[in-house]
């Protein structure tokens, strides 16, 4: 499917990351962020028409997450009125960031734009905070199962336990949406903390027979493996210099969708195509998304790459298949 015709709605968290570096201690630097914004940017630097489905106020950062999201070309629904969330986001020495909240997630003043534009899309995202934090997470469940008759779903845990520290209610939250959803993304540190007792591996078997076509787990430096009924693939990261991992997730779910999106394998009319891709589509969409993630670690901040940097997803033809 062509990217101009392809229709992704995000939903999620808007936030600003306040970021504290060990290495230039004198330097606190805000920048736009939260997962589901991340995705949005991600997906709009691929050419895909993009809306996020969001909450922020007309204060300093609001403003500030208003005008990234408009110079990326992301079309905005905003649903609250609430002081713009913040993340303190204090970098290790890997490059690794951790993360302290001060949020409010309610989309309630957007419903109706929000339900006219799930049901008019080809994709729907949605995630992290979004998925887990009241009032919003109700409000975020219902468009995602309205939005299912229309396009397929993908749903990325991301999972924050400074946010949503009960474990349980998590893991309950998680199955809701992976069940809803036919696209699902996870750290090896999200599925960790989620289920304990059992490797990241199993649970992505686990969360595969709750109905996704598709489990894609990320692993930083180790790379990702992407699971189907069909086959697994497993993949070493690129060997680039990293600046830090700071959205490297994200970029690599909106590597996900773009790919699909190049595949013919999304909105309803292409799920079944979705769920019978081969071992070598799957393995060039875990490329193509391995490499946007890649991009992102090779520079500071949450900054996606462009498709002119990315290039199109070398699809396999049907003779080099045979």
């Amino acid at each position: 499917m062509p990217a101009s015709e392809t229709m992704v709605i995000v939903i999620g968290e808007s936030l600003v990351d306040i970021i504290s570096d060990p290495h230039r201690p004198e330097e606190i630097q805000a920048h736009p962020g939260g997962s589901p914004l991340n995705v949005a940017v991600g997906a709009a630097r691929l050419d895909l028409q993009t809306t996020l489905v969001t909450h922020y106020a007309e204060d300093r950062y609001g403003l500030m997450i208003d005008q990234h999201l408009r110079s990326n070309n992301v079309r905005v629904i905003n649903g609250g009125t609430s002081a713009t969330s913040t993340a303190l986001a204090a970098l290790g020495t890997d490059g690794g960031a951790h993360y302290t909240f001060s949020i409010d997630w309610d989309i309630n003043g957007a419903s109706l734009p929000a339900l006219a534009a799930v049901e008019g899309s080809t994709h729907v995202h949605t995630g992290s905070i979004a998925t887990m934090l009241g009032p919003g997470d109700k409000a975020t469940l219902a468009l995602v199962m309205a939005a299912r008759k229309h396009a397929t779903v993908s749903y990325d845990p991301n999972c924050r336990p400074a946010i949503s520290p009960d474990v349980a209610e998590a893991r309950n939250r998680a199955e809701l949406f992976v069940t809803a959803s036919d696209i699902v993304k996870a750290s090896d540190e999200d599925l960790s903390w989620l289920y304990p007792d059992r490797t990241p591996e199993q649970t992505m078997a686990a969360w595969l027979e709750l109905g996704p076509a598709i489990v894609a787990l990320t692993r930083g430096a180790s790379g990702p493996v992407v699971l189907a009924r069909q086959g697994r693939v497993e993949m070493a990261a690129e060997s680039i210099a990293v600046a830090d991992t700071v959205g490297a997730g994200d970029s690599f779910m909106a590597g996900l969708i773009s790919g699909l999106s190049q595949l013919d394998a999304l909105g309803a009319s292409g799920r079944h195509r979705l769920q019978n891709l081969t071992p070598d589509e799957m393995n060039a969409l875990a490329a193509y998304a391995n490499r946007a993630a890649a991009i992102t670690c090779s520079r500071q901040g949450a900054n996606p790459p462009r498709s002119a940097e990315l290039g199109p997803m070398p699809v396999p033809s049907p003779a080099q298949q045979a």
